[in-house]
């Protein structure tokens, strides 16, 4: 008879446990809804009817929550939810040409901005593209939810506008709160085009991301990226257009600056490391989501045209290499990256269907759900179904967005107008359900951040935060560990103590009056002596950075070049400069670029930045760093090498391809 109630006994006293475990109250942010009480604990009336919903009680599995809302959202509430596009501050003008000049502020820019003429190609579009809705109009009409912040201006006004557009949302009939995107805001990029990178910015300034694989040191990786997601956190911004895990194989690819290089196993564990620093072992109340691009790989460009262009939409893979470009991407899977998006091309002879992978069943479907395991949000690129539509070009608008959802697409990037996309349904096209699918995913995504609970942020915190004083003493050891020790044949280095230096610095940006610039520090905290005439130095240090201009100023048969005097360097200045003193050469890397023009007998001590600062390079100059960065890419010997390249192909496996391989550097 004991055992009879035993049993029992002991799963009453579990239930009694587990039905006794104290629920902690979550911290809410709210300023328009009211507030529910509930068995002492507190929840937002996001829908204000006055009473506890589903979807607004935290304590409920994500899933319940999810179908809640959705059984109450309208089908233009859901449409509007699968767009994401451009948001404007008050005064910001991003993507608009001859622009007015005026203060950025914390307010909304309530201009529609509409677009006739594709900003890539210069041609016509099939209708008007609203591109920029409102803000006001976006949420309250339009009923947009996620959006692409491009501003770049003070934390104090960026917070605040952040707090405004969630005010905004609350106010709205279901209180569902906005979503901020943004590309990188911690690097020093050359290229700092809407679309690819923000450029110099308040946050911690860390090496480009090419800098970043040449550090060799995935530790501080880690460190840079939960550094960063906690700046990106104290702004609001919880999503996040990066990380490139392209492979950087095609030399000519004006993109390989975001890349972290060529080597396909290297990448992958760069990739892990950025995906688990800004999110965590799993979505959180404290990660920021990474958007990992751009699937399946855009490294192989054919002659390393970019397939924003027409002229640049194929992508192939002469060395048989597919598969290698994929290994990154897994990496970034199994780390979590909460979304996928995929690239413009069209993949030709490659033994895949040749229409662009955003359209493209057997890559999204067959590769990237089934065999890779992706579970989370297929994010287009910027205006695949108005701008490149590659492969489907004679599909109307309504029938790309039918083979896009049918393909896996869950949200569609560039455009602020919903109709199209509403049409598809309403005509038949695509089933709600199927509509339903894609909602789903993007809530999830917003009920782990925890944006439903706290959307807002605190300014006096951000400002606390965002580039403080110990991140950027963290992001200055990263700045040093970034650069590369190729050459120290004359054994210059580290040079010794007063030696008298004429720092040069060649960076033609096209905003300056002269791209050669004496660079003489305002505080000199190195044991050297700096002159300001070359003839008075005993040895002359030329800083290189050479500049193809922006990926966007391609025009259709344009020849992409990598020779230094291609890309704005005085090459007979540099020569002759090594020619009559003791140099110290350093290139800037963006591109693999060939320096051929200027490899002589005399150019003994070289080395290779991937963004870093002035300071940086002193400290290694001077000893008080010794270099420990290893290349991140292989660098061409010659113009004819890059012309006969595989465009899949890493530089290192290239017979006879490379002046200096991926991995190579020195120390002393």
């Amino acid at each position: 008879m004991k055992q009879i109630f035993i049993i029992p006994l002991l799963l009453l006293l579990c239930s009694s446990f587990c039905f006794c475990q104290k629920i902690e109250q979550v911290d809410l942010g709210y300023k328009k809804v009211k507030l529910i009480k509930s068995k002492k604990l507190t929840f937002k009336d996001l829908n204000k009817n006055g009473k506890l919903d589903v979807y607004e009680d935290w304590r409920q599995p994500i899933e319940k929550r999810i179908n809640d809302l959705i059984s109450k959202m309208s089908l233009e509430e859901k449409v509007g939810f699968m767009l994401i596009s451009t948001t404007r501050l008050k005064g910001d003008y991003s993507f608009q040409q001859n622009a007015p000049k005026v203060p950025i502020e914390s307010g909304f820019n309530e201009e529609d901005l509409v677009q006739e003429i594709n900003m890539f190609s210069k041609k016509p579009l099939p209708y008007p593209m609203l591109s920029a809705a409102g803000t006001t109009k976006a949420v309250n009409h339009l009923q947009l939810r996620h959006f692409i912040l491009r501003a770049n201006t003070s934390t104090k006004i960026l917070a605040e506008w952040m707090n405004n557009l969630q005010e905004l949302c609350e106010d709205s009939r279901l209180g569902i709160p906005a979503i901020v995107a943004s590309n990188p805001r911690n690097h020093i990029t050359i290229d700092a085009s809407i679309g690819l990178s923000v450029g110099s910015t308040t946050f911690s300034r860390w090496p480009g991301e090419l800098g970043l694989a040449a550090m060799n040191d995935l530790q501080l990786t880690r460190n840079f990226a939960e550094i960063a997601a906690k700046e990106w956190k104290a702004l609001g911004l919880r999503k996040a257009y990066m990380y490139m895990a392209d492979i950087a194989t095609e030399p000519r690819w004006q993109r390989i600056e975001g890349t972290f290089g060529e080597n396909a196993d290297w990448a992958a564990k760069m990739m892990k490391e950025v995906v688990l620093g800004f999110q965590g072992e799993k979505l959180g109340k404290n990660s920021v989501a990474l958007t990992t691009k751009h699937f399946p790989g855009g490294g192989p460009q054919v002659k390393g045209h970019d397939p924003h262009f027409e002229w640049g939409k194929d992508q192939h893979y002469p060395g048989k290499m597919f598969d290698y470009h994929l290994i990154p991407f897994q990496a970034a899977i199994d780390a979590g990256t909460s979304s996928i998006m995929p690239y413009y091309a069209k993949p030709i002879n490659s033994g895949h269907e040749e229409i662009a992978f955003a359209y493209n069943k057997g890559i999204l479907q067959t590769l990237l759900r089934e065999k890779m395991g992706f579970k989370g949000i297929i994010n287009s690129d910027t205006g695949p179904i108005e701008m490149m539509p590659w492969g489907v070009e004679n599909l109307s608008i309504t029938e790309r967005y039918k083979k896009a959802l049918e393909c896996g697409v869950d949200l569609f990037s560039g455009s602020a107008d919903p109709s199209f996309l509403l049409e598809t349904v309403t005509k038949g096209l695509i089933s709600e359900a199927r509509i339903d699918e894609s909602v789903s995913r993007l809530l999830k995504e917003k009920f782990e951040l925890g944006i439903f609970e706290n959307p807002y942020v605190n300014v006096e915190n951000a400002l606390q935060i965002v580039g403080n004083k110990d991140f950027q003493e963290k992001a200055d050891l990263a700045l040093r560990k970034s650069i590369v020790l190729l050459r120290n044949e004359a054994k210059l280095l580290p040079l010794t103590p007063q030696t008298k230096v004429y720092f040069e610095s060649h960076y033609d940006n096209g905003r300056t009056k002269s791209p050669i610039t004496t660079l003489i520090p305002n505080e000199n905290k190195w044991n050297i002596t700096f002159v300001d005439d070359k003839e008075k130095a005993d040895i002359v240090v030329l800083w290189l950075t050479p500049n193809m201009g922006s990926l966007f100023n391609t025009k259709e048969g344009d020849e992409i070049e990598l020779q230094l005097s291609k890309n704005k360097i005085d090459v007979a200045r540099i020569n002759e400069t090594t020619y009559h003193k003791p140099t110290v050469l350093i290139i800037n890397y963006t591109s693999p670029w060939i320096i051929d023009e200027i490899d002589n007998p005399n150019v003994k001590t070289l080395l290779a930045t991937f963004g870093t600062s002035m300071e940086a390079v002193l400290n290694v100059l001077s000893g008080e760093f010794n270099p420990s960065g290893k290349m991140p890419i292989s660098t061409p010997r010659s113009r004819k090498a890059v012309l006969d390249n595989q465009s899949d192909v890493p530089g290192y496996l290239k017979p006879n391809y490379a002046l200096f391989k991926f991995g190579e550097g020195k120390s002393y």
